[in-house]
Parts: structure tokens; sequence; C-alpha cells
């Protein structure tokens, strides 16, 4: 289909449709748009992070997989 065949199609239609052709015109538009320079992902040790070994005391999470199923048990039963 040509160009001009395909504009000819679009003016045919009813004008929601001709509408509804220009939204999905701009969605495609965005979704493939080049890539714009992205910024540098911020990298950081997590080591820092306030959250590393926050249960490093907890007893009950020695052995994680156990408490994982033991967790799974209680809330959906066996």
């Amino acid at each position: 289909m040509t160009n001009e065949e395909i504009l000819r199609e679009i003016a045919s239609l009813p004008i929601e449709a001709q509408r509804q052709i220009e939204d999905f015109i701009a969605f495609l538009r965005q979704r493939y748009q080049p890539s714009q320079l992205a910024e540098p992902a911020l990298t950081s040790d997590l080591k820092t992070e306030g959250f590393f070994g926050m249960w490093r005391d907890r007893e009950d999470m020695q052995d994680s997989t156990a408490w994982v199923r033991n967790i799974r048990e209680q809330h959906w039963g066996k």
C-alpha cells in the first residue's frame, strides 16, 4: 500500500477513527523514538545502605529458607 493509498483510507474513516489513528501514531513515536541520552546509573555500595544487615541479629532468620517455608505454611496451609 502506498502512502497516498494509506492517506485516502484514513480520510475515508469517521473522524473518531482518524483521531484514534493519530493517537496510535503518537504512541508509536513515543515508543520507538531513539533513546535519549540516559544519565549514568547511580551506583552505590550496598553495604553502606541502612537496610544492609538489618536482620543479621534475628535468630529466626538464620535459615531463611526454613523461615519462608514456615511463613507460607502459616498463611497458606500445607
